[in-house]
């Protein structure tokens, strides 16, 4: 039974990198295209599609190798825009490694767009 769509789609991408694995097929839904989005800008993975299967739509997303982890953040914490560095030291393991997702109010963004944006918002998961 589902309950969090995005946390389908990190375990799944987790999982499939896990055992080498080089595409894996995730759930769609606007939120998912745009973290994987910014998994791509980021090189987490490769290039993602959609494709219509008679159950639902999903992502096939094609997988580079390079996740160490990736997981979702609840509760969504809200962090202003002077908060990034205490969740950065909370989630991500050294300075400069990894990205903590965001959804603010002009989209899903990475912590550091965030950050240079002078943004706050919510948190969503983050990868490394």
């Amino acid at each position: 039974m589902k309950h969090d769509g995005l946390a389908d789609v990190f375990s799944i991408i987790k999982n499939t990198e896990g055992v080498g694995k080089k595409e894996c097929l995730v759930p769609a839904s606007k939120l998912a295209a745009d973290v994987l989005r910014i998994m791509k800008e980021n090189e987490y993975i490769g290039k993602f599609e959609s494709i219509d299967e008679g159950r639902g739509a999903k992502f096939k997303v094609h997988l580079v190798g390079n996740i160490n982890d990736c997981h979702i953040i609840k509760p969504r914490f809200s962090a202003k825009n002077d908060e990034f560095i205490k969740w950065e030291k909370r989630f991500l393991p050294t300075n400069n490694m990894g990205i903590i997702l965001v959804t603010t109010p002009q989209g899903v963004m990475d912590h550091r767009k965030a950050k240079s944006s002078g943004l706050g918002g919510q948190l969503l998961g983050y990868v490394y």
